[in-house]
């Protein structure tokens, strides 16, 4: 009899933990009315994490994809009014991307809604088990083992 795939058991409950904090994030998106998608709001806080409006590439290349994928992705976020492309001031062919007060604005929206979300998940965890969990997930994004386990 084979023995039980404990990192196989461990990486399904990390996706099953995964796909319960989007499905959770986008019911308090809906009830808020807010239309964006995953990839949007990525690229939403990826241009907000910079000093001075990024270039198009500099999005691409931070987010790992091509950069069509921006171009589309912005496409719709000019429409819905959350960003704007401007030229840079230095080389006028070179366009930057700035988020408009309304991008700003559905920001605070998405950070709301994510902390909500997670409040939804992790509501049957103590103060102290939070921590912990914290201490591990950080141990596992960054690769560095978790010294207080």
């Amino acid at each position: 009899m084979n023995a039980p795939d404990a990192d196989g058991l461990l990486a399904e409950q990390l996706l099953r933990l995964t796909r319960r904090l989007h499905r959770s994030q986008k019911r308090q998106l809906e009830a808020v009315d807010i239309r964006i998608t995953p990839a949007q709001s990525r690229l939403l806080r990826t241009v907000a994490h910079y000093e001075s409006p990024p270039r198009m590439a500099d999005l691409a290349e931070r987010l790992e994809v091509v950069p069509r994928a921006v171009t589309s992705l912005v496409d719709g976020l000019e429409a819905s009014g959350r960003v704007r492309r401007v030229p840079d001031p230095a080389n006028r062919r070179v366009i930057r991307i700035e988020l408009t007060e309304e991008g700003r604005a559905t920001l605070r929206r998405l950070r709301s809604a994510r902390r909500a979300a997670a409040e939804d998940v992790l509501a049957p965890l103590t103060t102290g088990q939070r921590e912990v969990l914290g201490g591990l997930l950080s141990a596992l994004v960054d690769g560095v083992p978790d010294q207080r386990c």
